[in-house]
């Protein structure tokens, strides 16, 4: 796709749209690391020789806490976003990382972890609100899908990344490592333009000009100014309210979209097995290191993520999304099938077949990373129209917390009072719930500009109002053939 475009010397290689998501999302990759410090770092705070002794229960009140945060720095998203602008929205988020690490370096009581821990949230909020929008509102239509999905691998490098760190440093170590990367965010990320959308939205023209130069490399872009500005000034003849997101049709089917595609990959349970990777692959199996075990998951999960945004902007979004759904709920069912095996059936000898759990776990990465792992959160910044923007993607960050903590407590609450296969047997279930979402409610948003998305939101409404309408002139005059 990169060479592609460097061939084509009608249309100069965007570059700064590139640089643009690779220093922005250094705030995704602070996220990431906070959400997998866990898998590293609680077997250490729950060991016999720790100084800082962590019990089950606070080691999964631990794990969530970045959820609670996050609740707080999206409400924090409604109100700043559209008033300083996307780009300062991201170089915001440099603050609370930078100082949860410091608070993890130097803690010394768990009560102070849990406060890093949530004060991290609250920048993973903000973040997961400001940059989907910031990337989808710069980037080209035949590219957003790389840049939006860019989000998702970021955040799975950070994981990563705080897993290699923290499987040979200390804790404190790994936090004073960690705490870079916000700072290298702040100083890279301050250079790049602001969103030309927002700059419209408050009659910056001439700078929202600039920003198109840049992004575009091109002197002329006065017809995508255009555009543009027709856009802007018909998503906001009338000034976005909150309520405005459940009672204009488009946007409501927007939002039925977003919160069922976000609840279909975190009801997979891939969060939880965030948390708790290490655990359950020291349960899985003898045969190979938990440590090592987690770094292939992650590291596969990266490169199937990073391959995925590859061809998404060619194969399309749909087609990803149902092939990743049916293939991870056929590998939780398998994985769920082994730990019952091995905990209801223990006259069975399920040695020889210690692999299938890290087989099918890594199975699950590769198959939830093909569309789960980062198309809901390509299409946060994909479906809503400007003026409502901010309050729908600081909604969905709430919602993905609430259920990402609910689905977390599920699997801990599960695998220690009925057994591990439990939470996977119901993730499989989940999984076979959301093909049917998926099917009947998700549209195919590939090559299309963010204009002709809601165009398309607003003819289906009024077609289905036309539809109701004829229907019920129908039902008055007694014709009972007319179906919708």
């Amino acid at each position: 796709m990169i060479f592609s475009a460097l061939c084509r010397k009608e249309e100069p290689f965007p570059i700064y749209q590139y640089l643009a998501m690779l220093t922005g999302t250094l705030s995704i990759v602070s996220s990431g690391m906070h959400y997998g410090w866990t898998s590293p770092s609680l077997p250490q705070l729950q060991h016999p020789n720790s100084t800082l002794p962590v019990t089950d229960d606070e080691g999964s009140w631990m794990a969530v806490a970045p959820l609670g945060g996050a609740t707080l720095g999206a409400i924090f998203s409604w109100f700043i976003l559209d008033v300083i602008g996307r780009k300062r929205g991201v170089l915001l988020t440099a603050a609370p990382f930078f100082a949860s690490w410091l608070m993890v370096a130097y803690a010394k009581s768990v009560w102070v972890l849990l406060v890093a821990r949530f004060i991290a949230g609250i920048g993973d909020g903000l973040a997961f609100c400001s940059v989907p929008m910031y990337l989808g509102e710069i980037a080209d239509a035949k590219i957003r899908g790389l840049l939006g999905s860019s989000c998702s691998i970021m955040w799975i490098f950070g994981m990563l990344l705080i897993n290699i760190i923290g499987a040979y440093t200390s804790i404190k170590v790994a936090a004073l490592i960690s705490s870079v990367f916000p700072v290298v965010l702040a100083a890279t990320f301050v250079w790049m333009p602001e969103s030309p959308y927002y700059l419209i939205m408050k009659g910056r023209v001439n700078e929202a000009k600039e920003s198109l130069r840049i992004f575009k490399r091109s002197r002329i872009v006065e017809d995508e100014l255009g555009r543009l500005f027709n856009a802007v000034q018909l998503q906001n003849t009338n000034t976005g309210k909150f309520l405005d997101l459940f009672t204009v049709g488009s946007n409501r089917r927007a939002l039925l979209i977003v919160m069922g595609t976000r609840a279909i990959q975190q009801c997979s349970g891939a969060l939880a097995f965030t948390f708790y990777a290490n655990t359950i692959f020291k349960k899985a199996s003898d045969e190979i290191s938990s440590t090592t075990a987690t770094i292939i998951y992650f590291s596969v999960q990266l490169i199937v993520a990073s391959t995925a945004s590859l061809v998404m902007d060619r194969t399309g979004r749909r087609p990803l999304l149902i092939v990743s759904v049916i293939g991870s709920g056929a590998a939780l069912l398998l994985e769920g099938l082994y730990f019952y095996l091995k905990s209801d059936h223990p006259s069975l000898d399920v040695s020889r077949f210690s692999y299938i759990p890290v087989a099918a776990l890594i199975g699950f990465v590769v198959l939830y990373g093909i569309g789960l792992q980062s198309i809901p959160i390509l299409i946060l910044g994909e479906l809503f129209p400007t003026n409502v923007k901010a309050f729908a993607l600081g909604l969905a960050d709430i919602y993905f917390n609430v259920v990402a903590t609910l689905v977390s407590k599920f699997f801990q609450a599960m695998k220690d009072h009925y057994g591990m296969h439990v939470p996977f047997f119901s993730f499989s279930v989940c999984c076979a719930a959301g093909l049917f979402f998926i099917l009947f409610f998700v549209p195919e948003t590939k090559g299309k500009t963010l204009e002709q998305i809601q165009d398309e939101f607003k003819c289906d409404v009024k077609r289905r109002e036309s539809f109701k309408q004829i229907a019920d002139v129908c039902f008055e005059r007694g014709d009972t053939k007319f179906s919708i």
